[in-house]
């Protein structure tokens, strides 16, 4: 059974795709950016907000599906720059309380709407 999620307290996405898909018990959401589902405003120049914004929208979504972040077990982080490693880490870090999911972070030469950070999870319940 494949379930559409949508959240409000994530931004519209920008092209064909929807926020998540729920398979059964698994959860997986589409990359998350830093934009403010209510505004509308993208968070850019500072990458710690930019990533909180990031995880307030992940939140969105997995509230949406009746889940929350101790049930992600593989995250993937795109970053404009690796030297913001350290920055993204300390944030995304802070929504976790051990039992920490799979991860790979990798930098790529752009991101969409030219933002810093992007992040997509897989969560089971």
């Amino acid at each position: 059974m494949k379930k559409i999620i949508t959240s409000k307290n994530a931004p519209a996405p920008i092209g064909p795709y929807s926020h998540g898909v729920l398979i059964n018990n698994m959860l997986f959401v589409s990359g998350q950016v830093g934009k403010n589902p209510h505004t509308g405003e993208l968070i850019l120049g500072n990458i710690k907000s930019e990533t909180k914004q990031v995880m307030e929208n992940i939140k969105g979504i997995l509230t949406d599906a009746e889940m929350d972040f101790t049930h992600i077990v593989k995250t993937t982080i795109f970053l404009a720059d690796m030297n913001d490693f350290a920055s993204v880490n300390e944030v995304y870090g802070s929504y976790f309380t051990g039992d920490y999911p799979a991860r790979e972070t990798v930098q790529v030469s752009k991101l969409p709407l030219g933002v810093n950070v992007e992040i997509s999870i897989i969560a089971v319940k």
